[in-house]
């Protein structure tokens, strides 16, 4: 792989090309993308968030950041437990929806902001937690975006990410390479009309970092006390760390 390039899935880009070509993807995406993780889950995706958000630990009077918030699915989650969430995502067409469903639901105070996880418009020790879910991966830069949560987290600030990683369980790898291969881009194409966008997905989650590399890379972007928290063996995962 050349130093010039970026993976976007199993092709090799430019950065900047990796950049415009992800935002398509959510922007075709954006309208069935809540719709499509029941499909391709199970409806698991709800569990994990769930769990996610527990281990967050959001509490009353906090800021927290949810970065890739895109829907709102995490930043609900933590707004009721009365922290002060603001949602920001480099898609505009993924905030939209939010902001919509946030209406639906009449879930109030949110703060919106079209951003890139890269370079923050935030301040310097702006935020008490920071959590990003199912984004990461998409990211063009990653240790980048990772130094930016160090920056615009206080000291004692706490960075949480829920990502698909790889499992370990013998037999289920299998079984998964197999479904997410063929059946997922099919779902796409059946509930989404867009099977090539589901394909994308698939690819970008295994081109991202195993769980002890993911560690590792945290811990390289100033993090402390980095720990990872398999689900199904690793087919999800909750990294989290600690700004000191």
């Amino acid at each position: 792989m050349s130093s010039d390039t970026v993976s976007f899935g199993y092709s090799e880009v430019a950065p900047e090309e990796k950049t415009r070509m992800v935002g398509d993807v959510f922007a075709k995406v954006a309208k069935r993308y809540d719709i499509m993780n029941d499909a391709m889950s199970g409806g698991l995706h709800r569990l994990w968030k769930d769990q996610f958000v527990a281990r967050v630990k959001p509490r009353q009077g906090e800021h927290i950041l949810d970065m890739a918030g895109g829907t709102g699915d995490i930043a609900f989650r933590m707004a009721r437990k009365g922290a002060e969430i603001t949602v920001a995502d480099i898609n505009p067409n993924m905030l939209a929806v939010g902001m919509e469903r946030a209406n639906k639901k009449a879930i109030e105070g949110l703060l919106w902001a079209e951003e890139n996880a890269e370079a923050l418009s935030f301040a310097d020790k702006a935020f008490d937690a920071y959590t990003i879910a199912f984004g990461i991966r998409n990211v063009t830069d990653i240790p980048k975006a990772l130094s930016e949560a160090h920056r615009v987290l206080k000291r004692g600030g706490r960075f949480y990410c829920l990502e698909f990683s790889t499992t370990t369980w013998p037999g289920f790898k299998e079984v998964y390479d197999t479904y997410s291969h063929k059946l997922v881009p099919r779902l796409g194409k059946l509930i989404a009309d867009d099977e090539d966008s589901y394909r994308y997905l698939v690819e970008s989650i295994r081109r991202f970092p195993d769980m002890p590399t993911f560690k590792a890379m945290i811990g390289e972007a100033g993090f402390v006390n980095a720990k990872v928290e398999p689900i199904l063996g690793g087919l999800v995962a909750i990294h989290s760390g600690w700004k000191i």
